[in-house]
């Protein structure tokens, strides 16, 4: 039992010395920005319906984000193995700054007043509501991206 608990201890003092050799902005940078990853589920026989329907009722809003610098790209990603029971739509979108995520009152109601103008809030609202029939938000995620500077 003894030799069992020096082998443990000998194994996590290795893996903290190799931990500790990594040194921010020496290894690695941190990069500017965040990625805003949402992780969707989507019964599986009903994903092209939900990705035609993004595209008529979130899409807009992403162009109406990036023409005010809020975002600076999105995307859509969709699970080829989509019935495998995790989430299997995800809808990314890259903030350059993470300013951008300070609340700005004009800025906000300006961004809004543009979306409903884009897709009016009734028939952005009944597109929700069919939606909540056959999807369930798995994640809502923030990522910074790293880069490695060696």
């Amino acid at each position: 039992m003894k030799g069992a608990s020096i082998g443990v201890g000998l194994l996590f003092g290795v893996l903290i010395a190799d931990a500790a050799t990594a040194e921010p902005y020496q290894d690695y940078a941190p990069q500017k920005g965040l990625w805003h990853v949402t992780t969707i589920k989507v019964d599986p026989n009903r994903i092209d319906e939900y990705v035609t329907g993004l595209k008529k009722e979130w899409v807009p809003g992403r162009e109406v984000a990036k023409k005010h610098g809020l975002i600076d790209s999105y995307t859509i990603l969709v699970k080829i193995n989509s019935a495998d029971g995790s989430g299997n739509v995800v809808l990314v979108q890259h903030i350059p700054n993470t300013s951008a995520l300070d609340p700005d009152q004009a800025r906000d109601q300006l961004v809004q007043q543009e979306e409903y103008a884009a897709v009016p809030k009734a028939v952005g609202m009944e597109m929700v509501k069919d939606f909540n029939n056959y999807r369930t938000f798995v994640g809502d995620d923030y990522y910074q991206e790293l880069t490695y500077t060696k």
